[in-house]
């Protein structure tokens, strides 16, 4: 999916101070950002984003901009830029502390801290000349596809102005062009069939923003939590999980209609269960049925029980074992039950499924795969016509190699210079970015004036 309204700098609420400190760069941009501005070098250069990988979904433009919009520019006094940035650091430090303390702290002690970081945060903007309206921006969307070598951005301005920031855009791009390429083969794969991004937990929390957005480019109906789908203002989707059987004893039947009861419904003054639903509504019940290792037997109670409220059931066998389903096919049929086809999520355990719940009135129900499902295992299910309705990916989205992005000077003042074995490649299908659009009339108005 190619979004050609672009994100808006806002949304992603950078780190700013970090950001035009080089907290976050590597230390040689830093340091090149210091030499340039020390020996008052203005020279204008052309800087080309390219990846290698063919046919890879770019994701990670908007962000781009972002970075460049709040961290390209200088401190019109460097040194006392750098004695405020540090106190900056201990405030935010201290500020933490005191926040994990509030229960037992008053608002006399934090106030003066948070007041603190404010006004380090007030002063060091106050000595920030932004440089991002000198800078010319040609980009492709978000969405659009890009060949090896093929330049994926092209930043034309003073270099010194933004060679700290290498480090942050080129990392944006990587993180969201992988899972989105990554997403859209999935999804491919799936042939029409839903596929929901569950790759929260197989990233550090800080990617869960960007990664959400990415895996929506791509083709992904859902992710699995709020902040995943922050950027494209969507919700966490998910099922009753294997902690909350556990706490009800391992009763999959009883901790599904605990989360249907608590979750979609609650007593009315009579005592009576009313429709009330969560804040974004009523959740679709879907109910994981491996806790004991029998998905037939455990979807059949659940759906016993629930009737018409159970939506779908989740299947997320481990690779390790043998479902007791398959395994009494398998004897009953002298197979072998160590063979690999026997183990985790296979066509056959959910032919099964499928036909035990269909065989007892419950074609309503969905079936939702998960556990170790990539592009390769989700064709095979579609090749073999596997009655999934619903997939559920995760590490095969956010892992995997071959779409780095890199950034070279391909000019300078105009003119071709490159190192060996890299040259300026001219292309049409870079957009040119418009900053009064992107920031909005009312920051334009400001920076103006």
């Amino acid at each position: 999916m190619i979004v050609t309204e672009r994100l808006r700098p806002h949304v992603f609420r950078l780190p700013i101070e970090k950001i035009r400190a080089g907290y976050k760069s590597d230390i040689y941009f830093a340091r090149t950002k210091l030499v340039l501005e020390r020996d008052e070098r203005h020279d204008r250069v052309t800087m080309q984003i390219f990846q290698k990988r063919r046919d890879a979904v770019i994701v990670g433009t908007d962000q781009v901009l972002a970075i460049l919009h709040v961290g390209a520019g200088r401190y019109g006094d460097r040194a006392r830029a750098g004695a405020l940035f540090e106190r900056y650091l201990g405030a935010e430090r201290r500020l933490y502390d005191a926040w994990l303390a509030l229960p037992v702290w008053a608002w006399k002690d934090y106030e003066p801290i948070a007041r603190e970081v404010f006004e380090i945060s007030r002063e060091l903007a106050s000595l920030w000349e932004p440089g991002w309206r000198d800078l010319e921006v040609r980009s492709l969307y978000d969405g659009e596809t890009a060949d090896p070598y093929e330049p994926v951005m092209h930043i034309d301005g003073e270099y010194a102005s933004f060679a700290h920031l290498e480090t942050l855009y080129l990392g944006a791009l990587t993180e969201g062009t992988r899972v989105a390429t990554n997403t859209r083969d999935v999804v491919a794969a799936a042939r029409g069939k839903p596929v929901i991004m569950f790759g929260a937990r197989h990233q550090g929390h800080e990617a869960q923003a960007g990664s959400g957005y990415a895996a929506y480019v791509g083709g992904a109906i859902g992710v699995s939590t709020d902040e995943q789908g922050e950027w494209w203002g969507s919700k966490g989707l998910g099922t009753v999980p294997h902690a909350l059987i556990a706490v009800y004893g391992g009763d999959t039947t009883v901790a599904t209609l605990k989360f249907d009861e608590f979750i979609n419904r609650s007593p009315d003054d009579a005592g009576h269960l009313t429709a009330r639903g969560t804040p974004e509504g009523h959740v679709n019940v879907t109910s994981l049925v491996d806790f004991r290792n029998d998905v037939v037997n455990t979807s059949l109670g659940v759906a016993h029980a629930l009737g018409q409220r159970l939506w779908g059931v989740r299947v997320d066998t481990s690779e390790a074992l043998v479902d007791a389903a398959v395994l009494r096919e398998a004897e009953r049929n002298e197979g072998v039950v160590g063979d690999a086809e026997l183990r985790g999520v296979t066509p056959r355990l959910v032919e099964l499924l499928r036909g035990a719940l269909d065989g007892a009135g419950y074609r309503h129900v969905r079936i939702v795969a998960s556990g170790g499902f990539d592009a390769a295992k989700i064709r095979r299910f579609e090749e073999l016509g596997v009655p999934v309705d619903v997939y559920g990916v995760g590490s095969a989205l956010v892992h995997g190699g071959g779409l780095d992005h890199t950034a070279d000077i391909v000019r300078v003042a105009g003119k071709p210079l490159a190192k060996i074995g890299r040259r300026y490649v001219a292309s049409e299908r870079l957009h040119p970015v418009d900053w009064k659009v992107l920031v909005g009339e009312a920051e334009w108005a400001r920076s103006t004036s």
